[in-house]
């Protein structure tokens, strides 16, 4: 496919009448690479770009600025992890679901470690892969069943390990409100934000912005640091 035909036509808008997702589909089998991104055009979906390559998929993103990438890890020229992190470095609003044929653990810890929202298996079905892209669009940890248990265990094994020193000549730490450490025990415990939504009696979009100034914050930049951070001080426990 030619630099030229890497946009799409967009697709206009959902069904709710909110703009589309902004989707970029990365795998190196064109004839799959092809299918994924007419699946999610006839969802919904603005499928601003597609990309072969690691390298591609870096340019074309930075150039389209989609809402999530759907990205397959093992990729030519540059491999997935390493655009995943590339990526997410730079537009730390970027959401990144891998769409991977492996379910190695190994696989699946270096995707999240590198700044993924989600990992699916590409066994899963079309609806699966709309309501994931859906689900990650907005923030939500999306992981094909079995996985998402790992992911935590490893969120937990990463906070027995000592931390840094801390600079006692730095600043303190940044308080965090009431709701703000409320919403944060909550993502700790693995809950996504519709659920956290649900629970707190507040909309989703407040979940999402409790968390966005949590980050902001902190310094942190990830849902990965984040759930680090609370799991280190206990806050998954309560």
């Amino acid at each position: 496919m030619s630099e030229q035909q890497a946009e799409q036509e967009p697709t206009g808008q959902e069904p709710t009448g909110q703009p589309a997702i902004r989707v970029m589909v990365v795998d190196d089998h064109p004839m799959w690479r092809d299918a994924v991104a007419r699946d999610l055009a006839a969802a919904g979906f603005d499928v601003v770009a597609t990309a072969g390559d690691g390298e591609q998929a870096v340019r074309r993103a930075r150039a389209v600025a989609p809402d999530v990438l759907v990205l397959d890890l093992n990729l030519p020229v540059k491999p997935g992890v390493q655009v995943c992190k590339e990526l997410v470095a730079s537009f730390p609003a970027l959401r990144v679901l891998v769409l991977s044929a492996s379910g190695e653990h190994a696989d699946v810890l270096e995707a999240v470690k590198s700044g993924a929202t989600g990992y699916l298996l590409k066994s899963a079905s079309t609806q699966e892969l709309t309501d994931a892209v859906r689900r990650t669009a907005v923030g939500d940890p999306v992981f094909t069943p079995g996985l998402a248990g790992l992911v935590l265990g490893e969120y937990r094994r990463l906070a027995s390990e000592p931390a840094p020193a801390a600079d006692t000549g730095g600043p303190k730490a940044p308080e965090l409100t009431d709701r703000e450490t409320e919403v944060l025990r909550l993502v700790a415990k693995g809950l996504s934000y519709k659920q956290i939504a649900e629970r707190l009696v507040i909309s989703h979009r407040t979940v999402q912005n409790h968390v966005q100034n949590t980050l902001g914050k902190l310094q942190l930049h990830n849902r990965v640091e984040l759930v680090r951070y609370a799991i280190e001080r206990g806050l998954d426990d309560e």
